[in-house]
């Protein structure tokens, strides 16, 4: 499936604006427990800075604005996630940029993982404050597919986790696909909806009904 990544970014930064507008800075991510609602959106603010800052500079050597104290959240958050929407529409997505993907050097390439890093924190910030929405499926697979394709192998090769001694292999109930992670021999299966695979991944879905061998495998940071 082919996806319009701009016109998604637009909606989803959108979504998590309004989803943080009015709300308790203080309350806790529950997935990132040292983080608070105020922490999530300076976070998610300060890599649409760099990933801005990646497309127009060329490199990722950046330091983000953070929020200023007793700033409103929502408005400072609009302002950055604009100015990321702004560069990445008037630049070609066929343009050079620095990104995190060794095989995909160009502009688009950050289309793709904002709408991706901006979901998966919308479904932080309304978990923190009770409130979730499901993610859709084909998008959910989606970001699937970009760990598997991009976040895991970077991960093996800056040496933040040693490549998976077994694979697994992602299977989701919701969408017609499967994708195997790493490349060690044998599999274990994991089956479920394409946001729960995705969330799993991402460290923020249980993993008590797992299989003990596949928690332990999905346990090491498989994403950043």
């Amino acid at each position: 499936m082919t996806h319009d990544w701009l016109t998604l970014l637009r909606r989803s930064t959108d979504r998590f604006a309004a989803v943080i507008d009015g709300a308790d800075p203080a309350a806790r991510i529950s997935w990132c427990p040292e983080w608070s609602l105020h922490d999530l959106v300076d976070h998610l603010g300060g890599v649409h800075q760099w990933a801005a800052h990646a497309v127009v500079d060329g490199n990722p050597e950046f330091e983000a604005e953070p929020v200023p104290p007793g700033s409103d959240l929502a408005a400072w958050y609009r302002r950055h996630a604009s100015d990321l929407v702004d560069v990445l529409a008037a630049i070609p997505p066929e343009a050079p940029a620095w990104t995190l993907d060794k095989n995909d050097r160009t502009a688009g390439f950050w289309r793709r993982r904002q709408v991706h890093e901006t979901v998966m924190h919308t479904w932080d910030a309304e978990e923190a404050l009770g409130a979730v929405s499901p993610i859709d499926p084909a998008l959910a697979w989606d970001g699937v597919l970009e760990v598997v394709e991009v976040m895991y192998p970077r991960q093996v090769r800056l040496g933040r986790i040693a490549p998976l001694p077994m694979a697994v292999l992602l299977a989701p109930t919701d969408v017609d696909a499967d994708v195997l992670l790493g490349t060690g021999r044998g599999a274990q299966v994991v089956r479920d909806r394409a946001e729960v695979l995705l969330r799993l991944l991402w460290h923020r879905a249980p993993t008590a009904d797992l299989d003990p061998r596949t928690a332990e495998l999905l346990a090491g940071p498989v994403t950043p």
